[in-house]
């Protein structure tokens, strides 16, 4: 057993999201999103790499070396696989481990709304799930692939960096693809993913022009695929997607783009104050015949209006989600404010109303 182990025993025990190693400092945990210390003494530099170079293979400790960060999974049996990442700072060496659960909730249990499950059994089409890091997204995107492994009979691939959720194959085969380790890089995986009978394609990160354009490309002809991107709506991942690309050729992309996107779901995740736990507020945009056309026509903005009224497609604004947990008493006032879009729906709420600086 490694020595680093412990702290991913004691991370479980207490239910915490990420491990926090760092040298000159004492070790600390992300629960239920707040850092808390852990009582321990401040680890030293050469003491802490010796503890992450026993985990770290061989060419990721060459490449930490090289670069100075560098990020693989770490499994340990019967507890949980790992997502690592090493990189130096002023003072020496420092990790942080995301803890990836060895059981995949389903989106029942997750309690996301009904209209998600549906998006598994999409015959093809461009999925994106958004948000901010730590949000929740690889939990959804696992949830969905889980229900298509379950219910369809055909291929998945999924391509990430590192590998994170591990889904045996059950009705589908599964193929999972690991950036780095048995493919060079995104775009080289999905190249190469056209050419292996796929029918669902998971990307872990769209995160430059290649990607993105073989995504669209992969959605475009046939094949369902799911993605992920670091926007905090609807409306601004659709931007996001067509400003990667050069001016040129946006007019294009718009169109390409508004046949092949299915569905945009945005998410941020809250504290409960409940009880335990964290709980998601999700916006949900489909793409219907209104959001195309203004997709094409570079209306994006006019978007929050179609979502409004979309509620029998399974639409929903996230600052209406935000709202239902609050009103559910699931969430703060300070934190639904924090994390909504309209902070004037929300000031109400508030005890003591800041000033918001923004306007100053």
């Amino acid at each position: 057993m490694a020595k680093i182990d412990a702290f991913f025993k004691l991370m479980n025990d207490q239910g915490a999201s990420d491990l926090h190693l760092v040298s000159g400092q004492p070790p600390a945990l992300r629960i239920r999103g707040e850092m808390e210390r852990v009582k321990y003494k401040v680890l030293e530099n050469d003491e802490l790499k010796a503890m992450l170079y026993e985990i770290a293979p061989e060419d990721k400790v060459k490449v930490f070396e090289e670069t100075g960060d560098v990020d693989f999974g770490y499994e340990i049996p019967g507890l949980a696989r790992y997502r690592a990442n090493f990189f130096m700072q002023k003072y020496g060496a420092a990790a942080v481990f995301r803890e990836i659960p060895a059981d995949i909730m389903t989106a029942e249990q997750l309690g996301l709304p009904p209209v998600i499950t549906k998006l598994a059994s999409l015959p093809r089409g461009l999925v994106l799930v958004t948000g901010p890091t730590g949000s929740g997204k690889s939990t959804t995107l696992a949830a969905i692939i889980d229900e298509a492994n379950r219910t369809r009979k055909d291929h998945i691939i999924t391509v990430e960096d590192p590998i994170e959720f591990v889904h045996k194959s059950q009705s589908c085969i599964v193929n999972h693809r690991e950036v780095g380790l048995h493919t060079k890089t995104f775009s080289a995986a999905l190249r190469g993913a056209l050419r292996e009978d796929p029918d669902i394609i998971l990307v872990g990160e769209m995160r430059d022009l290649e990607t993105i354009s073989l995504a669209i490309e992969a959605a475009s002809t046939g094949h369902l695929v799911f993605g992920t991107l670091h926007t905090s709506s609807a409306p601004k991942t659709v931007d996001r997607v067509i400003e990667v690309f050069p001016a040129s050729e946006q007019p294009q992309i718009r169109s390409t783009l508004s046949d092949g996107l299915r569905a945009v779901v945005a998410q941020v995740l809250f504290k409960r104050i409940d009880k335990k736990g964290r709980c998601a507020a999700l916006e949900i945009l489909i793409a219907n015949p209104a959001v195309r056309n203004l997709i094409r026509e570079a209306k994006t903005y006019q978007i929050p209006s179609i979502i409004q009224t979309g509620k029998k497609y399974g639409m929903q604004l996230l600052d209406d989600a935000i709202m239902e947990l609050y009103k559910k008493g699931w969430i703060s006032a300070d934190e639904a404010y924090l994390k909504s879009n309209d902070k004037a729906k929300f000031r109400p709420f508030l005890k003591t109303p800041p000033a918001d600086f923004t306007e100053a």
